[in-house]
């Protein structure tokens, strides 16, 4: 019976030993995937930040070096990516945000938990294993007690079979059968007491046993069971805070997008034409037409008898070779102008650069004019605290900024006067011209009335002789003004046609507009007009009707 109780259990304490162990290997597993998952936060975390970073490094490389102002974008184009680029920029950042808040939220707090909790299951499973070690040495202590119960209940049947031996024998001595009743009287008082004692044991055994199953374990067991409990729970809330991470940036991510679509739309092709020909207008006057040079006069000089011929004036010939070479000096205006060096008064340039330039410069100075007045009014109020107030500074230890300042504001003052009489003489009047002409329109006007379409002339009762018109060829472009003052009004015009106004130096107009004309054309098919509002600019002649005022026809 005894052999039979004890089978069972330790059958049920080695099942519920197995258990246990089973707890131990899946908590560990848990712990184990708390820092797989941690793991992967990691790298997602270096995956944000590397993107992050790549895409600042992108932004830097592609954005415009600001190392001077010619290089500053200007076309719609241009600042549309920029403005996407400084997007992205942002959009980096907020990836840089997510990486931040995964690695604070989500990733340290798993490394700190997954710490915190494998120092509790190591706790948990030590008083598991205590409690198990205790209930082994108490079923020891009982194992032993029932041993020495049961071999002093043999010894003690033993002392029994031989005092009833002797007892039994007559040839036995009294003393010997004394003796065996002693021995027998000693091994029933050991077993009684191997009894008791096994006795105590089994019972105490029996309520460690009690404890431990009932108690102990079911108190570990349920120690383990909350900690993978709220592992679990702290695994769910990281899913969440990861995905709050992202959803926090995402208003911010939109605004960055909705700025790229916004820079995408402010794009202007217009607006970059436009841009094209204001840079590189030059305000220089498109060449004239080449002279038409007759080689068919000899024709006329063989008549028939009895005809009265007409007598011929000779006709004025202008050589080729003079007449190409002035008019290739033109061409560069609609090629590539040749490089030279640059001059400080940007004499090198066209008129309408040369004027832009000179604006430019003339700004910068003024501005660095304003900083040095402002730099020296600070430091004479300063010196006016310092002569009041001594113990705060020695008033004499600014006079060498103040006339440094001082210097400096006389230089550029001296600058913008001399840049300011370069750019008077560029927007200056035109000096007077020697001689006046028509139009080339007129002229070729006049030519035809007086040619037929064979090629002959027509007669005029005023005059004698066939008379070619051919208008003179201007030896290089007027580009210098004489005076600071503007061109006044000669006439005015109506415009045609309309006219785009593309190249360097001319003026776009709308067909029947109404302009001022302050120069006339002078043979090149260009005339000078200018806007109610003031803006100048070349008009082809052909598209304009041109009315000039009486005082002026003359000249």
């Amino acid at each position: 019976m005894c052999g039979i109780k004890r089978e069972g259990e330790w059958f049920w304490h080695q099942t519920r030993r197995d258990q246990f162990d089973n707890l131990e290997k899946h908590t560990q597993w848990g712990l184990d995937f708390l820092d797989k998952y941690a793991k992967f936060v990691k790298e997602r975390l270096e995956i944000e930040q590397n993107y992050a970073k790549q895409l600042r490094n992108l932004v830097k490389k592609f954005c415009p070096k600001r190392s001077s102002k010619e290089e500053e974008p200007r076309f719609t184009s241009c600042i549309a990516f920029y403005n996407i680029l400084n997007e992205l920029n942002d959009y980096a950042g907020q990836r840089e945000v997510v990486a931040e808040e995964i690695g604070h939220r989500v990733y340290a707090e798993i490394m700190k938990y997954s710490y915190e909790l494998k120092a509790e299951r190591k706790s948990h499973l030590q008083e598991g294993r205590r409690a198990q070690q205790y209930l082994e040495m108490c079923m020891k202590q009982m194992d032993s007690s029932k041993k020495k119960f049961e071999r002093e209940c043999r010894e003690a049947e033993k002392a029994q079979q031989t005092y009833e031996r002797l007892d039994n024998d007559a040839n036995a001595t009294k003393s010997d059968v004394e003796k065996a009743k002693q021995q027998l009287n000693l091994r029933t008082h050991m077993a009684d007491e191997s009894k008791n004692e096994y006795a105590a044991q089994l019972q105490n055994y029996n309520a460690e046993q009690h404890k431990h199953f009932y108690i102990v374990i079911p108190q570990v067991y349920k120690h383990l069971q909350e900690m993978d409990e709220r592992r679990t729970v702290k695994l769910s809330e990281c899913y969440k805070g990861f995905a709050d991470a992202e959803r926090k940036v995402i208003p911010i991510i939109s605004k960055c997008l909705e700025g790229m679509v916004q820079a995408a739309k402010s794009v202007d092709e217009r607006r970059d034409s436009q841009i094209v020909v204001d840079c590189f207008k030059s305000g220089f006057e498109p060449p004239g037409d080449y002279p038409f040079e007759d080689y068919s006069q000899h024709i006329y000089r063989t008549v028939s008898d009895g005809t009265i011929s007409t007598p011929k004036p000779e006709v004025t010939r202008i050589d080729p070779k003079i007449t190409m070479g002035k008019a290739k000096g033109k061409l560069w205006l609609f090629g590539k102008k040749p490089k030279g060096p640059a001059l400080e008064d940007f004499s090198h340039l066209p008129p309408e650069q040369r004027r832009k330039k000179l604006q430019q410069r003339i700004d910068e100075l003024n501005r660095e004019l304003q900083k040095e007045i402002d730099q020296k009014e600070a430091l004479n109020k300063m010196k006016d605290v310092y002569e009041k107030s001594p113990q705060m500074g020695d008033p004499s230890s600014l006079q060498p900024k103040i006339a440094e300042t001082m210097s400096n504001i006389e230089k550029l003052r001296t600058e913008i006067q001399k840049n300011e009489a370069w750019l008077s003489e560029v927007e200056g009047k035109v000096s007077q011209r020697s001689e006046r002409r028509h139009s080339a329109e007129a002229n070729h006007l006049v030519a035809q009335g007086r040619e037929s379409p064979e090629g002959s002339y027509t007669e005029d009762a005023n005059q004698e002789g066939r008379i070619q018109t051919q208008p003179p060829v201007h030896t290089e472009f007027d580009d210098e003004f004489d005076d600071d003052d503007p061109l006044p009004a000669i006439g005015h015009c109506k415009a045609i046609y309309p006219f785009d106004g593309n190249n360097e130096g001319t003026l776009a107009m709308k067909e029947g507009e109404v302009m001022y004309i302050i120069e006339e054309d002078k043979g090149d098919g260009w005339t000078r007009a200018r806007r109610q509002n003031g803006e100048e600019g070349y008009v082809p002649t052909s598209y304009i009707d041109v009315t000039l005022e009486k005082n002026s026809k003359g000249s």
